[in-house]
Parts: structure tokens; sequence; C-alpha cells
């Protein structure tokens, strides 16, 4: 049974994630593109007040996820992040100026005729609220090998849309995890108080690995063309999310024929985030394209 404070709670955070997508989006198309996952990417863009104040505004999202997370389902309340791209878009042009065409409303509508309809179908339900130890170890391994393979996989490619991808695939892997940790260490909180809060391990588990989903979302805009990070990251952050929630708290959704219209929902959300992604604007917020040549890189 959906709890619809739980779905208000998300789409809050939605809002508040697409903020902040915007605002660091527009500050990372002024630092040099490279061609090599870089660790002083970050110490760049903090020289951006832009880039700080989108950082500002990932309190308040996370604040809205973590009661999103407390009341309902982690295989509803993740999927509701896809709504952060078409949100990002509608934010950005009021923030950044540009229009949406045609393309990009298709795919806003598409995108949300598919959330509404893979959930509507999945139903998931919620399960219990903390995971055991024996269930966080091989989840943790296995995410663990899953965003090596997939950083590996695209470092081993130059600039362009399969190093993309692969960073977007890892930070989808990363931010399905953080959610995952956040929902164990929000129980945690509730049950035994601020104090074993912080002496919990997934209070830090979340903290570092939100931290890590930031820098390769930040390296993966950097990489290639959103087309290819943005609809593995909507994707991927929405069915790992599901998958951890089944193995993890022991959330059930439905299967049988409903598989048809779930991959049905799937498939439209997988259209309306390509469509999305190629609009103008959309480009515009990953490559500043609008705000005339980047500085270029150092040779690779």
């Amino acid at each position: 049974m959906t709890r619809w404070p739980a779905v208000l709670f998300a789409l809050l955070a939605a809002a508040a994630n697409a903020l902040s997508t915007v605002l660091q989006r527009h500050a990372a198309r002024t630092v040099p593109v490279s061609g090599r996952l870089r660790l002083g990417l970050i110490a760049d863009l903090l020289h951006s007040s832009v880039w700080l104040a989108g950082m500002v505004m990932v309190l308040p999202a996370a604040c809205f996820q973590a009661l999103a997370l407390s009341m309902g389902a982690l295989s509803v309340v993740q999927p509701i992040f896809v709504l952060e791209l078409p949100l990002a878009l509608l934010i950005g042009r009021l923030l950044l100026g540009g229009r949406v065409s045609r393309a990009g409303w298709a795919g806003v509508g598409l995108l949300v005729v598919g959330l509404g309809t893979a959930l509507a179908a999945a139903a998931p339900t919620v399960g219990r609220d903390h995971a055991p130890l024996n269930r966080w170890v091989p989840a943790l391994v296995v995410c663990a090998a899953v965003i090596t393979a997939t950083v590996g996989a695209g470092l081993r490619r130059g600039e362009g849309s399969v190093r993309a991808a692969g960073f977007g695939a890892a930070t989808a892997v990363a931010y399905a995890l953080t959610a995952a940790l956040l929902k164990d260490a929000t129980h945690i909180w509730q049950a035994a108080g601020p104090a074993r809060f912080f002496l919990s391990w997934q209070t830090y588990g979340f903290a570092l690995v939100g931290a890590l989903a930031l820098f390769l979302m930040e390296n993966a805009m950097q990489s290639g063309p959103l087309t290819a990070s943005q609809p593995v990251l909507i994707l991927g952050d929405a069915l790992v999310s599901l998958s951890l929630g089944v193995t993890l708290f022991d959330e059930q959704v439905r299967v049988g024929w409903w598989l048809l219209l779930e991959g049905l929902g799937v498939g439209l959300v997988l259209w309306g985030a390509v469509l999305l992604s190629r609009v103008a604007l959309a480009r515009d917020l990953a490559t500043g394209q609008a705000a005339g040549p980047r500085p270029p890189g150092p040779p690779t």
C-alpha cells in the first residue's frame, strides 16, 4: 500500500535535487573538460558560488528523501526521482532561459506516464525498515563490484558516449545504495535516537557513498553527452533501488502478467529520458553550449 506522505516528500526531494542539479551543471560547464577521471574536479568547482549554492540545496533534498524513506518503500521513493530530469529542465528554463521544445514536452509526458504505469503495475509494498548485516554484506559487495566494473569500462575508453554511460551507470548504483543506507540509518534514528544514529556504520556509509555518487556524476557530465549518461542514470537508479528494496527490506512487487505493464512503463520512461536528454536546454545544462567555448582541458 502506498503511503502518500512518502510520495509527497519524494516529490519535494526530487524538486530540490532538480534545482541543485541545474545550479551544479551550470557551474560544471565553466571548468575544463578532461579525458581522465579528475580528482581535482570538485576542487575546481569549490571556487564557484553557483556550484556551492547547488550543494546547499542538497541538504533539504536529503531531508525530504530521509522523510520519504522513513514512511515508504525504497522501491517507491527512488523511482519517483526520475522526475528530477523534467523538473530540472523546467527550473532551468526559468532560471537560465531557453525553451523546452515539443520533443521535450513529449519526453516529460512519456516519463510521467511511464513512471505512473510502472509503479501502479508493480504496486510495491512496504517491507521492513531495517536490514540485518547478513543481507548488507552481499549487497555491498555486489554494488562495489558493479561500480568498479562500470568505472573501469569507462576509463578504458576515451571521452565520449561510452565513458559517460559507464560513469552514469556507476552513479546510478551509488545513488541507489546511498538511498538504501539512508533508509536504514533513518530507522536507527527513529528507533534508538541520535546517539545511536551517529554511531552506526550506515550513517557514515551513506555519507561516503553519497559523496562518491556526486563525484561520479560530475565526471559523467564532463565525459560525454547527456544522451549517454542520463537515461542510464535514471533507469539504473530506479531498477537498482527496486532490487535493493526487495533483497534488503523484503519489499514485494507484483509479478506474472503485471510484468508486461511494468515493462511498458519502464520502456516509456526510457523513451522519455532519451527525448529529454536530447533537447537543447538539457544539452546546455550539461555542456554549456550557450555559454560560449570552455577553456581547454589538460592534455590526455
